[in-house]
């Protein structure tokens, strides 16, 4: 069940029309947490039971940690949580990764290996509610959270339907107190709920699948084609298909929690207005880069120890926080690119020991153009199928031939003027934000626009295409 379908609208008529009955906060909650487990079954029922086990497991092993009075039984229980979490994960996502590179090893070493090919499917949105129950029993483990009082509350934390299969990853801390008193939803929280939805939708329907989509589906498979020219098209359009299509979903996953009267973390925050690859990953993907720092970066030590330490800290983070996105070595490739990046940013800012160099207007937008560029030459390998195409398309960017694809197509000229409008867009929201923007708007036009949202996603209707992130 996706959110750019009918099924969902229904779905969400009716669990909205249950929780606004004249019912008890509990069977309220419980209506939420039924109608969660029925949106995820929706695509595989069995797997259902995974989401049961690392409930059940981190629930107990979060109020075994708060009652054990030894480091050793702590780290016991935390341990508990880890493996059982992580090895669904790793079975899972990595298990035909981890056996077929080991396969490869052998035959490296002259040894003829050929393992059976693996029949199992990948769970959708294993990689996310991991990383949420995790950080609850993490955060129980280092003592800056108390375990839920409620197991209603917890198992609604972990599975709430409008961010369970692509984020945002929801910290216990967070959500756990919305739970404890009845949400009662105004008038103005859920008119924004339904603009947030609409304008998702749009980023999803209307963007990212029907205009960028088909083109970058052509320059990503036809890559020994392109032209220098399509190249760039086809690796700026998914710059901008990525976006609207992760931060479409994480804009419907705000919105929709919004309806009910639960307040999600934002996502995403104009990242392509970032000055430099630090600002970028506070700005894109917000749950996970805070995430990676929080529970990885920091627990390696972070910037404590030294430069030395310090980079192989943040390299390590980076590799690991690709390959969270798949099981290959493309991903890993994007995670190590964006690593070097970052090193890059930092010693930069040790050779001009602190001044501003992004002061002035010019300065900055060459900054914010320079990260936006060599940020899409890192989406190269996040879309690319393998490293063949990636450097294909790598080497048409910098000198390719005859644009034979998309050359006066309207299509490109569609996505390119997207791209440039978003980049315009982004660079000078960087700061700010939309609702404080639409506040200024008078209602007219604010009910006008959302009006011609409906009538464009109606007629645009989509394919029904899963979002990207589905798959991690």
């Amino acid at each position: 069940m996706v959110f750019n379908s009918l099924t969902f609208l229904v779905f969400l008529a009716i669990v909205l029309a249950v929780h606004n009955l004249p019912l008890s906060w509990r069977t309220r909650k419980a209506n939420l947490l039924v109608a969660s487990y029925v949106f995820y079954a929706a695509w595989n029922p069995p797997f259902v039971l995974l989401l049961w086990i690392s409930t059940v497991v981190d629930w107990l092993a979060a109020r075994a940690m708060a009652r054990a009075q030894s480091r050793v039984a702590r780290r016991g229980y935390l341990a508990l949580s880890l493996v059982t979490n992580l090895g669904l994960l790793g079975f899972f996502k990595y298990g035909g990764f981890l056996v077929a590179n080991f396969a490869a090893l052998l035959r490296g070493l002259g040894i003829a290996y050929q393992p059976a090919a693996p029949d199992f499917i990948l769970p959708i949105g294993i990689s996310f509610y991991t990383f949420q129950t995790l950080s609850y029993t993490l955060d129980v483990y280092r003592g800056t959270l108390r375990p839920a009082r409620s197991y209603l509350d917890f198992a609604l934390y972990v599975t709430f339907f409008p961010q369970l299969v692509a984020g945002p990853i929801v910290r216990a801390a967070d959500f756990l107190p919305q739970c404890r008193a009845p949400r009662r939803v105004t008038a103005d929280q859920f008119g924004w709920g339904c603009a947030l939805l609409l304008i998702g939708l749009a980023q999803k329907v209307i963007l990212a699948d029907a205009c960028l989509a088909p083109v970058v589906n052509k320059v990503f498979t036809a890559a020994s084609q392109a032209g220098r020219l399509d190249a760039w098209i086809g690796v700026l359009g998914f710059s901008a298909q990525i976006y609207f299509d992760f931060a479409g979903y994480s804009t419907c996953a705000i919105g929709t929690a919004l309806l009910f009267g639960f307040t999600l973390t934002e996502n995403f925050r104009r990242p392509y207005g970032a000055l430099g690859f630090s600002d970028f990953w506070r700005r894109w993907h917000i749950s996970l880069s805070t995430w990676l720092r929080d529970y990885l970066y920091i627990s390696l030590g972070g910037n404590r120890n030294g430069s030395v330490r310090t980079g192989v800290n943040l390299m390590a983070t980076m590799l690991l926080g690709g390959l969270w996105h798949g099981a290959s070595w493309m991903f890993v490739i994007w995670g190590g690119l964006h690593g070097l990046y970052l090193l890059g940013e930092r010693g930069l800012r040790h050779v001009c020991r602190g001044r501003a160099l992004t002061a002035q207007l010019g300065p900055r937008i060459l900054a914010i153009l320079m990260t936006y560029l060599l940020v899409c030459v890192a989406w190269v390998f996040f879309r690319a199928p393998d490293l063949a195409t990636a450097f294909t398309l790598l080497k048409c960017m910098v000198g390719g031939g005859p644009n034979a694809l998309w050359l006066g197509d309207v299509s490109a000229a569609t996505a390119l003027l997207i791209v440039a409008v978003t980049l315009a867009w982004q660079g000078a929201m960087r700061d700010r934000r939309l609702e404080d923007l639409l506040a200024h708007v008078p209602w007219p036009v604010r009910s006008a626009a959302l009006a011609a949202l409906i009538l464009a996603l109606c007629i645009s209707r989509g394919e029904g295409r899963a979002f990207i992130y589905f798959q991690f």
